[in-house]
């Protein structure tokens, strides 16, 4: 858009509150925005110096803007909030959350069932929720089978074949969790008022459900049954240490919703938390994407109404740190100073700042999402902590795996751009190594893979990792050796205790700082390659593949061989042992299978010793 155009769209926009829509070249929505005055709001966009690259790449893409005059702010929020959710905008912020959130549904048929499920069916069933966690729902049911007979059957309950006595009562009826509805032993009337108070316990409202059992408890109190009264109080004494275990903040404040956010470079991190009858019943942190230079109070804003409309909020009041629009009007915004209210809201910033220190610690160990220019910086810094000719966009790492110290097999793992290059992981059978032997079995291994790929003429790592401390990376050196790479390739040892860092020739190690990004991807390597060789042994291990001598010996299953092999390390050992010897371990009669079988035709006298 020229300047000349942008002073003839500006000379048409009014000094009133309403929505502004940004669109490209083809006519694709780029952004829609709120403003108090759509003049200035939109010229600030184009008259000020910009230092976020998100909104310098938005301006630049401007083709056209359209706008709404609306008669309030309130009322920009509201259609701005509608249209986001509906365009969904590439430089709006993404509010959506794709996770499936559990439900706990009341079906819709005689006798309502009451379950857990993550699908919404739209067939009339009653759903509550939604829910932030599993845990909760399953403390919930389990609160609600104690203290709410409800059926758990999926018998058809129609009157027609409750009248015809086509069912009979289970198990659950005679431990008193169902009052057996499928005989006709409980009406409709008396299970919904189960039905109920299943809702009060699922919303919160602990203290209803309270309230009617006592008044039950001494109805039956009244007359004179006790022991149904004792059976009521248990109940309830369950129900009120439930919520004694919830978040209680004062049983005396009301519904409400709190939230509050904060940032960093890349994110912001907004926690909601809903209130039910001074209980915290939901509680969920949202880490949202900056597109453009958006103000705290705006998403805030946006998050809380996606929350609110997500859990199904009808809290009159809002307690956050500032000023926020909510979609009802009569909606009380209260930002404490001090008092229960502030402890909310503290409470809420430390689950944010709780939820932002996990994010980082999973960067930092490489689980979470990165950049490309951060992994070239990690990248750097192995360069410069390993004294590295060139950078190690190449990086392979090795590791020997056996069961029991039995049935050697190995792995090797690729790592290019400091991620996982998967298409390029390698397994190896061990093929010239008889018995246990993991320093020849890491000679092999490194001698087949980069023969290989001499032959192919594929380009060599610039890092080659050895699971393992001095001896493993002598025994890989020979085979570098052996193939003239010395020098080609740079390969260090990885001890398995320390993690400590070992070099060629070096008598000591390099111990790098346990948080150093360097060592973090080394450690990240290092466990996805055990990962990938403990997996891929036991596959084969399930498929009967890895098979030793002693299983080839009838009689002799896969248990005694491996007994043996605990004990005596190798099957070349084992035929170096007396019958007596084996005895020990695998008993007089298969002792003596093993033994003949090693050694057809020999004099079992000459070789038994004390």
């Amino acid at each position: 858009m020229t300047r000349e155009e942008f002073s003839n769209i500006i000379a048409t926009l009014p000094n009133q509150p309403g929505c502004y829509k940004y669109y490209d070249s083809e006519t694709e929505l780029l952004y829609v925005g709120k403003a108090k005055n759509l003049r200035k709001r939109i010229s600030s966009y184009f008259n000020k110096t910009v230092d976020n690259y998100k909104t310098r790449r938005l301006v630049s893409l401007i083709h056209s803007i359209d706008f709404t005059v609306t008669d309030t702010e309130h009322d920009a929020f509201l259609l701005e909030n509608s249209l986001i959710k509906h365009f969904q905008p590439r430089f709006n912020i993404n509010l959506k959350d794709d996770k499936t959130y559990p439900y706990i549904v009341i079906k819709k048929e005689a006798f309502p069932r009451v379950f857990f499920t993550r699908t919404i069916i739209r067939d009339g069933s009653e759903y509550i929720g939604p829910f932030t966690g599993l845990m909760r729902v399953k403390e919930l049911l389990v609160l609600v089978k104690q203290n709410i007979p409800l059926r758990t059957c999926s018998l058809n309950l129609s009157p027609g074949n409750i009248a015809s006595k086509k069912y009979k009562v289970c198990l659950e009826y005679h431990l008193g969790n169902c009052k057996g509805p499928c005989e006709g032993l409980q009406t409709e009337a008396d299970y919904r008022e189960g039905i109920q108070q299943v809702r009060h316990v699922m919303k919160g409202n602990i203290g209803d459900v309270v309230k009617y059992m006592k008044e039950e408890m001494t109805g039956f109190a009244s007359s004179m049954q006790f022991e149904k009264a004792q059976v009521v109080k248990k109940k309830i004494e369950s129900l009120l240490l439930f919520q004694s275990k919830s978040t209680v903040v004062n049983p005396r404040l009301d519904n409400a919703d709190v939230a509050c956010i904060l940032s960093d470079e890349h994110f912001f991190y907004v926690n909601y938390m809903m209130m039910s009858k001074g209980s915290i019943i939901h509680t969920k942190t949202l880490q949202i994407e900056k597109k453009t230079d958006e103000e705290e109070s705006d998403v805030l804003s946006l998050a809380l109404a996606t929350m609110r409309d997500t859990f199904g909020s009808n809290a009159k009041e809002v307690i956050v740190p500032m000023t926020v629009d909510v979609a009802e009007k009569d909606t009380l915004i209260t930002i404490p100073k001090a008092g229960d209210k502030r402890q909310l809201l503290d409470l809420s910033i430390k689950n944010a700042e709780i939820f932002l220190q996990e994010v980082k610690r999973k960067e930092s160990l490489l689980i979470g999402k990165r950049t490309h220019d951060d992994t070239m910086l990690v990248l750097e810094e192995m360069q410069r902590a390993l004294h590295l000719k060139t950078m190690p966009v190449h990086i392979e790492c090795f590791d020997n795996s056996n069961f029991q110290g039995a049935f050697p097999v190995a792995a090797m793992v690729c790592f290019r751009n400091g991620v996982p290059a998967k298409k390029d992981y390698r397994h190896f059978h061990i093929k010239t190594v008889e018995g246990i032997n993991d320093f020849a079995s890491m000679t092999e291994i490194v001698f087949r893979r980069y023969k290989r790929l001499m032959d192919e003429q594929q380009p060599l790592p610039q890092l080659i990792i050895i699971d393992g401390g001095k001896g493993q990376l002598g025994a890989a050196l020979e085979s570098i050796e052996k193939l003239g790479l010395i020098g080609k390739m740079a390969i260090v040892g990885l001890a398995k205790r320390e993690e400590s860092i070992f070099f060629p020739g070096d008598s000591e190690p390099l111990q790098l700082p346990f948080d150093n990004p360097a060592h973090l991807l080394i450690r990240h390597i290092r466990d996805e390659v055990h990962r990938f060789g403990i997996t891929f042994h036991r596959q084969v291990r399930s498929k009967g593949t890895i098979k030793n001598d002693l299983e080839g010996i009838p009689g002799i299953g896969e248990k005694t061989s491996i007994d043996l092999l605990k004990a005596f390390r190798s099957v070349k050992n084992i035929k170096t042992l007396t019958e007596r010897e084996i005895t020990r371990v695998a008993g007089a009669a298969k002792a003596r299978i093993i033994w003949n079988y090693f050694h057809e035709g020999e004099d079992l006298g000459e070789q038994i010793k004390e």
